[in-house]
Order: structure tokens, then C-alpha cells, then sequence
């Protein structure tokens, strides 16, 4: 159990290192089906294509593992 905690921790962290380097050059966030507005001078983004792109990249993944 021990092992698997400690390997999501290392997964995520490395992910948080790489993704803003990743996000240069493949511009997830903006695909059709992504909203993006301002309100009062702030900036919301709701990446709905993004999320359902990652989770069935995701899924698709976890059933070749």
C-alpha cells in the first residue's frame, strides 16, 4: 500500500513539474467545446472538451494496462 502512495506522489509531482512545459507547445485548454470568458475584469475558463479528452485518453490507458 505504502509503495502505491509513494508512486502517485512521484507521478503527480512530476506532472506538475512537466505540464506547464508540456502546455507550450500542445494548446490543451483551447479546443472547441472549451469555454472561456471575462467577468469584472477576470478571466474563467470551464476546459469542458479538455477534461473529457483527457479522461478518455485516460480510460482508454487503463484497459490496454
Amino acid at each position: 500500500m505504502l509503495k502505491w502512495i509513494l508512486t502517485l506522489v512521484i507521478a503527480i509531482f512530476l506532472l506538475g513539474i512537466a505540464a506547464p512545459h508540456i502546455a507550450r507547445f500542445v494548446r490543451f485548454g483551447k479546443l472547441p467545446g472549451d469555454l472561456a470568458f471575462r467577468f469584472r475584469g477576470k478571466a474563467y475558463s470551464f476546459p469542458l472538451a479538455t477534461t473529457l479528452l483527457f479522461s478518455l485518453l485516460i480510460w482508454l490507458i487503463s484497459r490496454i494496462i
